[in-house]
């Protein structure tokens, strides 16, 4: 058995510890910009709440025409909404609402749900920028 020290990092989640008051903070950034990246998000203007009541999504406004589920085939949407799950999970909850509603839509999703979702990565733009970036978390020791 080989001791590695205190962790640092564990599935590309970064561990920060602040011994002096008994607390350590879980962070994604790295990840979080990297899926910015590539869906290019990455100069998006941020915005500061995950989901708003502007957006009225629904299976009714689903593409019924064929020039449109054309369109939203080539739209990378799973992958978005799998990608952001991802740290939705491991530390960032705060997003989960948004996430779920999108979710419900990943069988056939439309123009509106497409903005919905770029929407949410404006949301962790804005986070990025920000110190808290992926900080929400803090637990005792």
């Amino acid at each position: 058995m080989k001791d590695l020290c205190v962790a640092k990092k564990i599935l590309r989640i970064e561990i920060t510890r602040n011994r002096s008051v008994g607390k350590f903070f879980l962070s994604q950034q790295a990840y979080v910009e990297k899926v910015l990246n590539r869906f290019n998000m990455n100069n998006a203007k941020p915005v500061t709440v995950p989901f708003t009541a502007h957006f009225k999504l629904s299976t009714n406004i689903s593409p019924k025409i064929d020039e449109e589920m054309e369109h939203m085939s080539s739209v990378p949407y799973s992958s978005v909404v799998g990608s952001i799950m991802y740290a939705m999970v491991c530390t960032r909850p705060d997003i989960s609402h948004a996430i779920s509603v999108v979710n419900r839509y990943m069988a056939c999703p439309g123009k509106e749900h497409w903005q919905a979702v770029k929407w949410i990565l404006r949301f962790c733009r804005g986070l990025r920028q920000k110190e808290i970036i992926d900080r929400l978390f803090v637990y005792s020791l």
